[in-house]
């Protein structure tokens, strides 16, 4: 692996594992956080290296539906994994764990500013 590839790595293995319990983050906004926009379609390749278990089931697609297949072992097994921290789904998108309409989409992530 190059050096290169571990930073991003590293970054989006950081990134994934600050995701709180109950929230999810877009593959596009891991990216992002990481320092790494417009690297959306890397993400799950990094995950997939890591040596330590992530959250991988707090990362979804952008139109907040599952990357899997609906009912296939992958996909149950997410939706399974999000509903236990209280995610809800509606029409097959999460709605993270106390989302509020008229909040805005960094607080339904990320959870009330400090």
């Amino acid at each position: 692996m190059s050096e290169t590839q571990f930073k991003f790595d590293k970054a989006i293995w950081k990134t994934v594992s600050s995701i709180k319990s109950g929230r999810v983050m877009s593959y596009g906004q891991v990216a992002r956080v990481a320092g790494y926009p417009r690297h959306a379609r890397m993400v799950s390749k990094a995950m997939s290296r890591s040596a330590e278990p992530l959250p991988w089931h707090r990362v979804v697609k952008s139109d907040r539906t599952l990357a899997f297949e609906v009912g296939s072992g992958a996909y149950n097994k997410q939706k399974s994994l999000l509903e236990k921290e209280g995610v809800h789904f509606i029409g097959g998108k999460v709605v993270p764990l106390g989302s509020d309409e008229s909040k805005d989409l960094d607080e339904l992530l990320w959870g009330s500013p400090e």
